[in-house]
């Protein structure tokens, strides 16, 4: 299996995206390089989801650019891959559900088996591959569109609030998968309204206002001092619109 990261920094410059007449991301220029997670949070409406979704080729800004700086990865290798907060689950039992991308991604059967078996044992749903998808409760659910998108062993890994309707011990769940696939050298991107989470999780923060970002800086020096009175505002707790 290729070593992750190699298309790495992924690089946006002057983004600019409205919908309906209404500005949601305005001049957005940021690099995304290898290493630990980049959290990007900010106040409901800054533009988070929005952003990701651009990032991952989802949206196409209406101008501006984004470039991978590396090589094209190798075919069954996507560059990116994408969790939302409320999975998309076809009506398959939960193994079938991480094998059918496999399978679109041009695989053979043994390695699709090898990495579908792969994924489900490291997100903790080996015991329940037979199972339908659906019957799964919500943390199983996102835990299993976890496996699906890694299986698929992307450079990087896009999380869009993959906790947002979790309850804590799915929360921790979900957070200890994602820490072990950073790990292993997968470059994670996530969005959070959760302060607490991108304490935890992040090794970068990306602070988005009002869609535009504000401060991108290393998590411990961004969460000991932010820069903008608009971030500082916004880690005291304070009403940030």
């Amino acid at each position: 299996m290729r070593a992750p990261g190699t298309g790495l920094p992924l690089v946006a410059e002057r983004l600019r995206y409205a919908a309906g007449g209404v500005t949601i991301l305005d001049g957005v220029s940021l690099t995304i390089e290898a290493g630990p997670p980049t959290l990007i949070i900010g106040p409901n409406g800054a533009g988070k989801s929005v952003l990701l979704r651009l990032l991952h080729g989802l949206l196409r800004p209406d101008t501006g650019h984004i470039a991978w700086g590396g090589p094209a990865a190798p075919r069954g290798a996507p560059r990116g891959a994408m969790v939302f907060q409320r999975p998309v689950l076809l009506r398959r039992s939960v193994r079938a559900n991480v094998l059918y991308p496999l399978g679109l991604a041009g695989l053979g059967r043994a390695e699709r088996a090898r990495r579908a078996d792969a994924a489900l044992a490291l997100v903790g749903l080996a015991a329940l591959a037979d199972r339908p998808a659906r019957r799964l409760s919500g943390g199983e659910q996102q835990r299993l569109a976890l496996a699906r998108a890694q299986a698929l062993a992307p450079e990087l890994l896009f999380l869009d609030e993959p906790c947002a309707s979790l309850d804590p011990a799915a929360t921790r769940a979900v957070e200890e998968i994602a820490t072990a696939i950073a790990a292993a050298g997968t470059k994670i991107v996530m969005t959070t309204h959760d302060l607490g989470q991108a304490r935890r999780l992040a090794g970068e923060v990306v602070f988005l206002h009002r869609g535009r970002v504000l401060e991108q800086a290393p998590a411990q020096r961004f969460f000991a001092g932010a820069v903008t009175s608009e971030a500082a505002d916004f880690l005291r707790g304070a009403l940030v619109w």
